[in-house]
């Protein structure tokens, strides 16, 4: 069976051009109010995201979802579950998400949603996701096991968020190889200038946590005592993004370079539309357009 070679670059391009699309499931209004509905504080958005994110996975603790999660501070963590499933359990939860992405993607994209492009986009995606290996996955895994929605935007949304998960899953294998606990990928990342050192502070890192972090990259060369990158740091850094794009590949390399290359097309005005609304916030601790 012929598999295509796919570069790095446009298997990094799909995911900057799908998260978004993703995303809104903790940002929308729609969706904060399925989140209240719910019973769920949106004073905030943390109570829902670890309900949104974490509900795949069952009605996990929070060891479980602080491994997968693996940026957030498990204090953090804790603080949010299990509590969670306390305020609805996750089947409702899971049932919440689509009608929160359906209204989401409505107010968002309007008649748009009905068009060919959108139907021809969901397909593309979807055949992407369902060729995503989830071996050592496990939020990848536990999103692809949920039932396929008739709907073809939320059929982009759920593929969206398995190749999403897919990727971040990858991406903690390759900060693992590269010997980069939770807190230490975090001031890593920010060494390089993938966002202000205080965007991370939304991970729940104590000024304690991140100096500790500081020192032992700064005991390994990685970093400054201002917390710059060293070129040590910026060649592991660079070597953890390639890694990730390479482990990211393989649904994209089934896909075909011809339908990767069509997806592209289709997806470039909903992505577009997304970030023009205002609703995501312009620098994330994902570095998205910085790495």
């Amino acid at each position: 069976m012929f598999v295509a070679h796919v570069p790095d670059a446009k298997v990094r391009q799909m995911w900057h051009l799908l998260e978004p699309l993703h995303a809104v499931l903790y940002y929308t209004p729609e969706v904060f109010e399925e989140a209240a509905d719910l019973g769920y504080p949106v004073e905030e958005r943390w109570p829902s995201y670890f309900a949104w994110r974490a509900a795949p996975l069952g009605a996990p603790g929070a060891v479980r979802v602080a491994s997968a999660f693996y940026s957030f501070s498990p204090a953090m963590v804790a603080a949010h579950v299990p509590a969670a499933w306390t305020v609805a359990p996750p089947k409702e939860v899971l049932a919440a998400r689509p009608r929160g992405i359906d209204r989401a993607y409505r107010s968002l994209f309007g008649e748009a949603l009905d068009s060919p492009e959108v139907a021809r986009a969901a397909d593309l995606v979807r055949r992407a996701a369902e060729a995503a290996g989830v071996e050592g996955r496990p939020l990848a895994a536990a999103n692809a096991e949920l039932p396929w929605p008739d709907a073809p935007h939320l059929v982009l949304w759920q593929a969206a968020t398995v190749l999403r998960e897919h990727r971040g899953d990858g991406h903690l294998a390759a900060l693992l190889t590269a010997g980069l606990g939770p807190a230490e990928s975090l001031v890593s990342f920010a060494a390089i200038g993938a966002a202000p050192t205080g965007t991370f502070a939304s991970r729940g890192w104590t000024h304690a946590e991140w100096d500790a972090a500081h020192q032992h990259l700064a005991g390994r060369g990685l970093v400054d005592e201002d917390g710059i990158a060293t070129d040590a740091g910026r060649a592991l850094r660079a070597e953890v993004e390639a890694r990730t794009d390479r482990l990211a590949a393989a649904p994209w390399r089934a896909l075909g370079t011809e339908a990767v290359d069509e997806l592209g097309e289709l997806l470039g005005p909903l992505w577009v539309t997304v970030l023009g609304s205002g609703l995501l916030p312009s620098v994330t601790t994902l570095g998205i357009g910085k790495v």
